[in-house]
């Protein structure tokens, strides 16, 4: 990791095979990578999550048969993963919306921002 690369840091879920796909994992890795150096991710890829906060977005990952969200906070420092989950509406579900708040709170509390 070169010493200007945002830390990720991670407070819920994981990216794994199974259940991601293996292209799925792979582009998750990927686009995470761009994020951790810096570059600021758009459609498709990536979309602000305003409902959750200023910085917040989510990846958009489609598997073979499931359709991913990585939702994340942009930090000076650091890539927060908030949550991961398996979008099953066009909606994104009120509870993960409101669990991504209360960790995205908890995390600058500790953080002191």
């Amino acid at each position: 990791m070169a010493t200007t690369d945002k830390y990720i840091v991670w407070l819920h879920g994981e990216i794994k095979t199974p259940p991601f796909g293996t292209e799925s994992r792979l582009k998750a890795g990927f686009l995470m990578r761009r994020l951790q150096k810096g570059e600021l991710l758009e459609m498709p890829d990536s979309r602000p999550m305003p409902s959750i906060g200023k910085n917040c977005h989510e990846l958009r990952i489609n598997d073979a048969n499931k359709i991913w969200r990585i939702v994340y906070y942009i930090d000076a420092d650091a890539i927060v993963i908030l949550e991961v989950f398996v979008k099953k509406t066009q909606q994104t579900p009120k509870e993960v919306i409101e669990q991504c708040k209360k960790r995205l709170s908890r995390y600058k509390q500790i953080t002191g921002e």
